[in-house]
């Protein structure tokens, strides 16, 4: 009698490479960024270094975008441009969020805002609006979610970011109208994405918004 074996499929290991490598450097990233953080003692080194994650991370999670339409390239352009105008509102201002400043942590300034915030903002509204269309909720509900979820992870950014010199408010303590301007701009750009006639398939997206919560509540831990 002969055996037979069964085997995976070659295209099947490669679709399986293709998620995994990325999501496993994505991981090494992290946690050697946590590392250097929280633990090393050439902490001011790291936080040289975290434009270069940033970008990496951007880079990873959008070449998993699939259908660069025009559509897509217009949203992801004024969602970035968006969030990089409110930044410069408040900072100008002290509307919208309260009274802040930037550091240098986060890179090259215009208008006394890091250009990586636009990059960011993008980064927040993109993943959490994927992980929203993961429920079967309506498309407003979604939206409540995604930027519920963003004022989340901004809830242990703030006290990490004054620590590590990404931005610092008057007087050293957090306003509550930091958060609620987060919602209300979040919210805002949700309502966006939900609307947004482009492909909404990236199965890293969800995977950043996680290792960026669970990054920056590590931090928030060793404070």
């Amino acid at each position: 009698m002969s055996e037979t074996t069964q085997t995976v499929p070659i295209p099947a290991i490669r679709k399986y490479a293709t998620f995994a490598l990325p999501l496993a450097l994505l991981v090494v990233f992290y946690a050697v960024g946590f590392w250097g953080l929280a633990l090393s003692e050439a902490r001011e080194s790291f936080q040289r270094l975290t434009p270069l994650n940033l970008l990496l991370t951007n880079a990873l999670l959008f070449s998993f975008h699939r259908g660069w339409s025009g559509s897509y390239v217009l949203f992801a352009l004024l969602v970035f441009l968006c969030g990089f105008l409110s930044e410069v509102i408040g900072v100008h201002t002290g509307l919208l969020f309260g009274s802040y400043s930037y550091g240098e942590t986060l890179g090259f300034k215009l208008w006394e805002v890091p250009l990586l915030i636009g990059l960011n903002w993008l980064m927040l509204v993109y993943t959490t609006g994927h992980i929203s269309n993961l429920t079967r909720l309506p498309w407003v509900v979604k939206a409540l979610l995604g930027a519920s979820l963003m004022v989340l992870l901004d809830f242990f950014i703030e006290p990490v970011a004054m620590q590590y010199d990404f931005w610092s408010w008057r007087g050293g303590e957090i306003p509550l109208s930091n958060f609620i301007g987060w919602f209300a701009v979040a919210f805002m750009l949700q309502l966006y994405f939900q609307k947004a006639n482009f492909r909404k398939e990236n199965k890293l997206a969800p995977f950043v918004y996680l290792l960026q919560l669970l990054f920056f509540v590590g931090l928030w831990c060793f404070l």
